[in-house]
């Protein structure tokens, strides 16, 4: 089994940016962990992130015959990129939505995601244990 996984725009900053809303973790601490969960449920995992909605949405339609699932962080483009909407519907994979803040929680405009709707499920408001549930739950889906 093989998990494509994306974060989307200023996850890079992750540690440094807004830690109160964020938390304290690095995107590369996130990631090491996602690879540690990875190999504990015998998976193999791919990550990539990009400020680049083009970039993401090519990952996307590159999955159609690599990938069996995709863990998607889209950040802000969670609440404005029908291009990445668009882009998981047309791969047709089972994708989990996850969010490090509650996104239900916060300013009015981030409550609605354009995402959700083509994901099997989306997980908010965990931090950085929000990937890893999002991993679980993907690759429980899948088996």
């Amino acid at each position: 089994m093989k998990i494509l996984i994306l974060h989307g725009p200023n996850l890079n900053l992750l540690g440094k940016r807004e830690p109160d809303k964020y938390g304290t973790k690095t995107l590369p601490e996130i990631n090491a962990l996602l690879a540690g969960l990875a190999q504990e449920l015998k998976v193999e995992i791919e990550i990539h992130q990009s400020n680049s909605e083009s970039f993401i949405v090519e990952k996307i339609q590159g999955s159609l015959d690599k990938f069996d699932g995709i863990l998607i962080n889209p950040a802000a483009y969670t609440h404005t990129s029908v291009a990445v909407r668009d882009a998981i519907a047309a791969v047709n994979k089972p994708c989990v939505e996850v969010h490090l803040s509650n996104i239900h929680a916060r300013e009015e405009f981030r409550h609605t995601s354009l995402i959700a709707p083509v994901c099997i499920g989306q997980i908010s408001g965990f931090g950085y244990n929000s990937y890893l549930l999002g991993l679980r739950a993907l690759v429980e889906h899948l088996k």
